[in-house]
């Protein structure tokens, strides 16, 4: 299918669009750092790592309802047009790279000048040297999914600006996607305390994988279904379809945040009732029930559901959007495999008990 004008000015790329995307990344990433600092948010100690307890200051959800409202505003008031970042989206994926890269030197050099680095210059850069680096009291790692996300969401926004911008009127796909978009990434923030005891901020070491995950993968990969959806000369979304693919995501965002919501609140209080009845556990450490009865990682699938709903809003023109639910079912299903080694190493026999109660790791009577 030929790419429609609005789609090929993603690609574009030429030196001053270059420098304004520069510009516009110092800005957004600065702003949003200075917000980390300054914004109101409650303070919460997150888990003993390496002989100390971090503080982390939870006001993501204020500075994107800041940055959505800002936006907004400019958007309406004709001040400037968020297809801006369509237009120069190439541009601001060359600048964040060169910044990632940049980012994760700076740490490795930084971090090698205080403690003799165990590990080599490839290895340290690569995975990192510092578990939770800060700068002005901001921990790095966790500040990073807000620049990530809150970017994701300006990119889709401003798909759909440039496609009201082209056809002077947004499809029922388009619509649909933002509100999927959206909701997804508001209720990431509303739940931001529940990163301080994932995989990545407890045990990942802060170097070029996450850095680059954060600051490129995500908003730029993330968002593949919603430049696919600028385009819309082809077949639109019937009615039925989007209720399906509506249900769809209601039950993968049900899946992925129960799951996630039942494991949080037994962590904070073993005593929590789940799904109206007490929560039932193997030794009072492995919650077996609601959904951690039925799946080891039923979060990632959830997860999957999702996005797989992302991909479909585009229908099946084209294999590409669903490059997204597909490497992310690769990419969960790797992790899933990998969280099962460490929780075998960790708890042992107990471990083998919890998998003979719970068989079944993301699909039930599958796999």
């Amino acid at each position: 299918m030929p790419a429609t004008e609005a789609q090929v000015t993603f690609f574009t790329l030429s030196g001053g669009m270059v420098l304004e995307a520069a510009a516009m990344l110092a800005v957004f990433v600065a702003l949003l750092f200075l917000g980390s600092m300054v914004a109101p948010g409650r303070r919460v100690d997150g888990p003993l790592l390496e002989g100390k307890a971090s503080t982390y200051k939870l006001n993501g959800l204020a500075l994107f309802l800041l940055t959505a409202l800002a936006a907004g505003a400019a958007q309406f008031f004709g001040w400037f047009s968020l297809a801006v970042l369509n237009t120069h989206f190439f541009a601001l994926f060359v600048v964040t790279n060169v910044f990632a890269f940049a980012a994760s030197g700076w740490l490795y050099w930084r971090e090698s000048r205080r403690r003799d680095a165990s590990t080599g210059f490839l290895a340290g850069y690569f995975h990192g040297v510092e578990l939770n680096p800060a700068l002005f009291g901001v921990d790095l790692k966790m500040f990073s999914y807000r620049p990530s996300l809150i970017g994701l969401a300006l990119f889709n926004a401003s798909f759909a600006v440039a496609q009201y911008e082209t056809y002077g009127e947004l499809t029922l796909a388009m619509m649909l996607y933002q509100v999927f978009t959206f909701v997804y990434v508001l209720n990431y923030f509303q739940f931001e305390g529940g990163m301080i005891h994932t995989w990545d901020i407890i045990s990942e070491r802060f170097g070029w994988n996450l850095i680059w995950g954060d600051y490129v993968l995500v908003p730029y990969f993330y968002c593949i279904a919603g430049w696919w959806l600028v385009d819309a000369s082809g077949p639109p979304l019937s009615p039925v379809a989007a209720v399906a693919i509506a249900a769809l995501y209601v039950f993968g965002f049900w899946l992925f945040r129960g799951a996630n919501g039942q494991k949080h609140r037994f962590k904070r209080d073993p005593n929590t009732r789940i799904w109206g009845k007490p929560a039932e556990s193997l030794d009072g450490r492995l919650l077996v029930s609601g959904f951690w009865g039925i799946g080891r990682h039923l979060n990632y699938t959830g997860e999957i559901c999702i996005y797989l709903a992302f991909a479909l809003t585009t229908g099946f023109v084209s294999w590409a959007p669903f490059l997204l639910p597909a490497w992310l079912a690769s990419l969960l299903g790797h992790r899933s495999r990998r969280d099962e080694r460490r929780c075998r190493a960790k708890y042992g026999e107990l471990w083998e008990r919890y998998t003979q109660r719970v068989r079944y790791a993301m699909l039930p009577f599958v796999y």
